[in-house]
């Protein structure tokens, strides 16, 4: 049997264990960067963030960035879409992504969108089962040593 889910907004008092996670997908960048960039986002009126918590423990993370795009109005993208590794292949994300989905849908949302890493198939596939679907490239140049 599983144990309780919950799934609620996380704010800053959560911080340490949400960098534990998005270091998780970020092995590369140094906590220290990435601790200034979660709380440039978290001061953000456009930005919010959603927890996954079993047994009282945070165990995933959807960033979400609400905004208006020509081609899909109303959009809520996601960002660092993260289920812990330990817990991964179970059936928490597909429980976290319909929760996010009903969310944006009782918010009025038209469309969901997000990123993924080129080199995380793993993700792509479970995208495609959520129902995404690739609309284009993303492309980015880099400005300053990050």
């Amino acid at each position: 049997m599983k144990p309780e889910i919950i799934f609620k907004k996380v704010d800053a008092s959560s911080f340490d264990e949400m960098l534990d996670l998005i270091k998780q997908l970020n092995p590369s960048k140094e906590s220290e960067v990435l601790k200034q960039r979660l709380e440039q986002m978290l001061e953000s009126n456009a930005y919010q963030c959603f927890g996954l918590f079993l047994k009282g423990s945070l165990k995933g993370l959807i960033g979400c960035w609400a905004f208006t795009k020509l081609y899909s109005g109303k959009q809520l993208e996601l960002d660092n879409v993260i289920i812990d590794a330990k817990i991964q292949s179970k059936g928490y994300g597909k429980a976290f992504f319909n929760f996010i989905e009903d969310w944006a849908l009782k918010n009025d949302y038209e469309a969901i969108g997000l990123n993924t890493y080129i080199e995380n198939s793993r993700s792509h596939k479970f995208y495609f089962n959520q129902g995404l679907k690739i609309l284009g490239f993303h492309f980015q140049k880099t400005l300053k040593k990050c």
